[in-house]
């Protein structure tokens, strides 16, 4: 029986490896406990699995997308969004010029202490006559 399924089934994925795989991978899931979606009659899983894609009572898209996933080592990372990144680059221009605001600040603060050190040079009197009576 198991021969008469392969051959129908390579009518609906023509190529064998890739049947291989996704019929494995149904057996799998057959073993994991999922419905089956024709009778067992008594035959294993992976005839099972054979005859479902042979009568196609399954969504060959969707078993293939679950063998994927499970052979998978590392799970595939998300990529910020493009909004995100532009967030992320105009709040880092903002912190920057938040800094070059404050180096500025910074600046003109010690500018208008060195005025202040000045103004009270030139306001003490007592100095200024000293130096017109000599």
């Amino acid at each position: 029986m198991a021969r008469v399924t392969v051959e129908d089934c390579v009518l609906q994925i023509p190529n064998r490896f890739e049947l291989v795989m996704i019929a494995a991978q149904r057996s799998r899931d057959i073993s994991a406990g999922a419905p089956l979606s024709v009778e067992r009659d008594n035959d294993k899983n992976p005839v099972v699995a054979l005859r479902e894609i042979a009568d196609t009572t399954l969504d060959l898209d969707v078993l293939q997308n679950a063998l994927i996933k499970s052979l998978q080592k590392v799970a595939e990372a998300d990529e910020p969004e493009e909004e995100i990144v532009d967030f992320l680059a105009t709040e880092q221009d903002l912190a920057r010029d938040a800094a070059a605001a404050e180096d500025v600040g910074e600046g003109a603060l010690s500018l208008a202490e060195d005025d202040e050190d000045e103004e009270e040079l030139i306001e003490e009197p007592g100095d200024q006559d000293l130096i017109d009576e000599t």
